[in-house]
């Protein structure tokens, strides 16, 4: 039996908690910075996050090297959107992403620094929940807005830059933002990755 294929233990899930607590100090920091940018913020958070939560991500993928670890950082984010108050629904695409993204890790068994970058891709459009709505469920969301005591200032706001145009922006700079921060988190934990037997 291949390490990957075993069966996460006590130890794995304590340091499973301990990177999906990085990772959500990450984005918390992502999502301040982003908060400077009002109207845009919101549209960009995702690719911020990508691009400075690579290294996290790569040195929990080189230390566990077993399924179910991805999975459950995604499963912690969706939860923490969903009890937080966001639109209903908006939790899942961290659900999705994180098993999927957990799936192609795991297509070559965690040693595949190619397989890891696509991987942690997938894993980052996960924090496309929140905001996949504004284009998509417009009505809905700001009635959801509207119930948790938004003014219609803050809305006009918030979706002032919502049309196809951006939404084809913020998803390539997810695409992009991943990619440099994956390849960054990659050389980052070289070391790492020599240990663990992961190859190109």
């Amino acid at each position: 039996m291949n390490q990957a294929s075993k069966k996460l233990t006590i130890p794995d899930l304590i340091s499973i908690g301990v990177f999906t607590a990085i990772y959500f100090v990450l984005v918390a920091v992502a999502t301040f910075a982003c908060a400077l940018l009002p109207g845009v913020g919101n549209i960009l958070l995702p690719a911020v996050a990508a691009l400075i939560c690579g290294s996290v991500y790569m040195l929990l993928a080189a230390k566990l090297q077993k399924f179910g670890g991805i999975t459950i950082m995604g499963l912690v984010m969706g939860l923490f959107f969903f009890v937080s108050g966001h639109f209903v629904l908006s939790f899942m695409a961290n659900i999705v992403c994180g098993v999927l993204a957990d799936l192609v890790a795991k297509m070559s068994n965690y040693r595949s620094k190619k397989g890891l970058l696509a991987s942690y891709v997938v894993f980052s459009y996960g924090l496309t929940g929140p905001i996949l709505p504004l284009w998509f469920m417009k009505d809905a969301y700001i009635a959801n807005l509207t119930a948790r005591g938004k003014d219609a200032a803050y809305i006009n706001t918030l979706f002032a830059p919502i049309n196809s145009g951006s939404f084809v922006v913020s998803m390539a700079a997810i695409l992009v933002c991943a990619l440099l921060g994956g390849i960054f988190g990659q050389k980052m934990m070289k070391k790492h990755f020599e240990k663990a037997g992961i190859v190109a």
